[in-house]
């Protein structure tokens, strides 16, 4: 069993050596654990930091690439290095890393394809009653979407089997925990949750400038995952309220028509074709989305072929410790 820890970083020299010393380097079933850096365009001395811990894994990219694409790029590095699980952990030491063990005993017994840190967010001390109700009305909507039953669907302190990361196919560039899950629901995979407690704040978050970013940020990722692997349950209902409202004014015009009221009423025909057109579209937009989604299944079914041939025991092009991805 080989397992990969990864840590994000964009200028953690302060931080990392914190996240880095709580690793156990060694945990019961496990054959040999690696620790993995990637540095996002970092302009301090996070890398010398890392080096001087003993970590000899790096991706490094020239600029802020952003934390969704350091998850993938570091997923990409620690499959091609063989890796069964992929734990990802922040460099701001906001999680427990000593609970890397419990993090990913469901993946090693089997019971899940995914882990997630429950950060139990009603007891964080920094967290105002407002922050607090958004991550539960978050997890909530991610849930709902997804079909599953996560408790804290913000966390990014997560365990991933390597199966899991075959068939997961990472499109947003903001965060990549909510598509990671609403993707898992559907390709019913296994979810686990495994309460924590975080540590202490050390900084400001650098993934969003404001709570609003996040939300709005959030939100995009959410409606655009859920319509990429359920477009008919949006605009199906949406295309039926639309024309059924559309019925009302041609009612109302009939009715008024019909009694000899004086005025053409042409308003209330202008407003109800506007709405039946809507509603028209909106079913046209729905077919066409789900044929796309058709397609989508069928290129993500040749992707994870690809993947898995490009991450089998014969590849080798990444096996150069150090390297750095565009």
């Amino acid at each position: 069993m080989k397992v990969f820890v990864q840590i994000p970083c964009l200028n953690e020299e302060t931080t990392l050596p914190l996240v880095l010393e709580s690793i156990p380097r060694e945990i019961p079933g496990v054959d040999e654990l690696h620790i993995l850096v990637i540095d996002d365009g970092s302009t301090d001395r996070t890398i010398e930091v890392a080096k001087a811990h003993g970590v000899t894994h790096f991706v490094r990219h020239p600029g802020n690439r952003g934390l969704a694409r350091s998850f993938s790029d570091g997923v990409s590095y620690a499959l091609a290095h063989g890796a069964d699980i992929v734990v990802n952990t922040d460099g701001d030491n906001q999680y427990p890393q000593n609970r890397i063990p419990d993090l990913i005993a469901p993946l090693m017994n089997g019971a899940a394809d995914i882990a997630i840190g429950d950060r139990q967010t009603a007891t964080i001390a920094h967290f105002s009653p407002f922050k607090r109700l958004l991550q539960r009305f978050g997890s909530r909507v991610v849930n709902m979407a997804a079909g599953t039953d996560v408790p804290d669907a913000a966390s990014g302190f997560r365990a991933y089997s390597r199966e899991s990361l075959l068939r997961l196919n990472v499109v947003t560039e903001f965060s990549y925990c909510m598509e990671t899950i609403i993707q898992a629901g559907h390709k019913r995979m296994r979810l686990a949750s495994v309460p924590i407690e975080t540590n202490a704040k050390t900084r400001e978050s650098r993934l969003f400038s404001s709570m609003w970013q996040h939300v709005g940020e959030s939100a995009r990722a959410i409606i655009r995952s859920y319509l990429m692997f359920r477009p008919l349950a949006f605009f199906l209902p949406l295309g039926t309220a639309l024309t059924i409202a559309s019925l009302i004014p041609f009612v109302r015009y009939l009715i008024l028509w019909l009694s000899g009221t004086t005025g053409d009423h042409i308003q209330s025909l202008i407003l109800g074709s506007a709405l039946l057109v809507g509603g028209l579209l909106s079913f046209a937009l729905g077919l066409l989305a789900d044929l796309m989604r058709i397609n989508r299944i069928l290129l993500e079914d040749s992707m994870e072929r690809t993947k898995r041939i490009e991450f089998g025991p014969g590849y080798t092009a990444m096996k150069t410790k150090g390297q750095s991805l565009a």
